[in-house]
C-alpha cells in the first residue's frame, strides 16, 4: 500500500486554522475497537486500544452459543460479522456502537456449512464464505440494515476451501483450496451477486501439498501474497487487475532459522502503508516480517519475532503501529509495538481473553 504524500499547511485565514483544529480533535477523538473471537468459549472479547499507552482494554465479552471463529467488517464499518462453526452452522450479524465499541445483535442467518472464511464484497450487500470441510464457497445476501441474509449462491470447489476475497474493482474474486493446491477465479456481478467460472479458472500453488491458506492485495493491485499452511512458504503472485489473472514470481518461507517440526502457517497481512509483510505460524509461535520491494512487490526477510502459542489470526492496526495477535493455546492476545523504522515487531504486552481466540479485526470509528 503507497503511503500518503505530506503536504504542508498554510495559515491563511482563521477559518482554515480553525477547521484544521477541528479535524485534528476530531483524529484524537477517534477510538480504536478490537475484536477477538473466542472458538472454545463461544464468545467474543470486545477491547479497546490506547495508542498512546500501547495497551488493551477490555470493554465487554458478547456470548454467541456456537463455536466463533471467521469475522468481517462492513465496508461502511458498522457491523460486525462472525461464523459460528457449530452446529448449526450460521453467521450472527452484529451493529458496533461507535462511541462504546460495544456489540448489538441484528440477527442470525443460515450458513451452508462450517466456513474457515468469511469476507463482504465492496458493496456491502453480500457476504463470501469459503468451507474447508465442505468443500465449497457460498454468496449470502446482505440487508440494506446490514444483516446477512440467505444463501444466494452454492459452487462446489476443489478439496478444503479456505479463503475468499474480491480484489478492489469488486470484479474479481479468487478462492484458496488447501486441499487442491490452488486459487479457484470468478467473475462477480455485484448487481446480481453471482459468481461466474473465469476464463483462466485456476491457479496452481506449487509444490503439491502445499496447501494455499491465506492471501492479501498490495493496495495497487499488482501482486498478490498467497501464504501456504503446510509447508509455510510465502508466494508472490504478479496481479493482472484487468484481467484478473494470477502469476508466481518468487517463492520464500516463514519457517525461523533451524526449524524442526511440522509446519502450520496461520495468517498473513500488509502493514497500512505497504512497505512490510507479516505472517503467522503456529508450530513455531512466531510471527515473520518481510521488507515489501516497492517496485516489484517481492519479499525480503527480516526475521521471526516471538509471540503467543499458536497464533493462528493477527491484525495490523490502521496507524501501522501496533500488531495484535491471538494465541489458540496460550487463551490470550498480544499487542506488538511496531518498529517504524524496520517494520519488525517488538516485545509485545499481553491481554487473557476468551478459550481458543483465533481471529482479530480492529476498527477505527470516531
Amino acid at each position: 500500500m503507497a503511503s500518503t504524500p505530506q503536504r504542508s499547511i498554510r495559515w491563511t485565514t482563521p477559518l482554515a486554522a480553525g477547521l484544521v483544529c477541528l479535524a485534528a480533535s476530531s483524529a484524537a477523538s477517534a477510538a480504536t475497537w478490537v475484536y477477538v473471537s473466542n472458538a472454545d468459549s463461544q464468545d467474543l472479547s470486545v477491547l479497546e486500544l490506547d495508542r498512546s499507552a500501547g495497551t488493551l482494554k477490555p470493554v465487554e465479552t458478547v456470548p454467541l452459543g456456537g463455536t466463533a471463529m471467521p469475522m468481517a467488517v462492513s465496508p461502511d464499518k458498522r457491523v460486525l460479522y462472525v461464523a459460528l462453526r457449530s452446529q448449526p452452522f450460521r453467521v450472527v450479524s452484529l451493529a458496533i456502537d461507535p462511541a462504546s465499541g460495544k456489540l448489538r445483535k441484528l440477527g442470525e442467518a443460515a450458513l451452508a456449512d462450517s466456513m474457515a472464511n468469511i469476507d463482504t464484497d465492496a458493496t456491502g450487500r453480500w457476504l463470501f464464505a469459503a468451507s474447508y470441510p465442505g468443500h465449497k464457497i457460498t454468496v449470502n445476501s446482505i440487508g440494506k440494515d446490514g444483516a446477512v441474509g440467505a444463501v444466494h449462491q452454492l459452487i462446489p470447489t476443489a478439496p478444503n476451501a479456505h479463503a475468499i476475497h474480491a480484489d478492489a474493482s469488486n470484479r474479481h474474486v479468487f478462492a484458496t483450496s488447501l486441499g487442491g493446491d490452488n486459487l479457484s477465479a470468478w467473475r462477480f456481478d455485484a448487481e446480481t451477486g453471482r459468481l461466474t467460472a473465469h476464463e483462466s479458472a485456476l491457479t496452481t500453488v506449487a509444490p503439491e501439498k502445499s496447501g494455499p491458506r491465506h492471501f492479501v492485495w498490495n493496495r495497487a493491485q499488482t501482486t498478490m501474497y498467497v501464504l501456504n499452511e503446510l509447508d509455510a512458504a510465502l508466494n508472490v503472485m504478479a496481479y493482472d487487475k484487468e484481467r484478473g489473472t494470477l502469476r508466481q514470481v518468487q517463492r520464500t518461507t516463514t519457517l525461523p532459522a533451524g526449524f524442526t517440526g511440522k509446519p502450520w502457517a496461520a495468517d498473513v497481512h500488509l502493514s497500512p502503508d505497504g512497505r512490510t509483510l507479516y505472517a503467522s505460524e503456529r508450530t513455531s509461535s512466531t510471527l515473520s516480517s518481510f521488507k515489501v520491494d516497492p517496485a516489484t512487490g517481492q519479499l525480503q526477510p527480516l526475521g521471526q519475532v516471538p509471540t503467543e502459542k499458536s497464533p493462528r489470526g493477527f491484525a495490523v492496526d490502521s496507524s501501522g503501529r501496533f500488531l495484535i495477535a491471538a494465541g489458540q493455546e496460550s487463551h490470550s492476545v498480544s499487542v506488538h509495538p511496531i518498529d517504524p523504522a524496520t517494520g519488525v515487531p517488538g516485545t509485545p504486552t499481553r491481554v487473557p481473553v476468551g478459550k481458543n481466540p483465533n481471529w482479530v479485526e480492529i476498527v477505527d470509528l470516531p
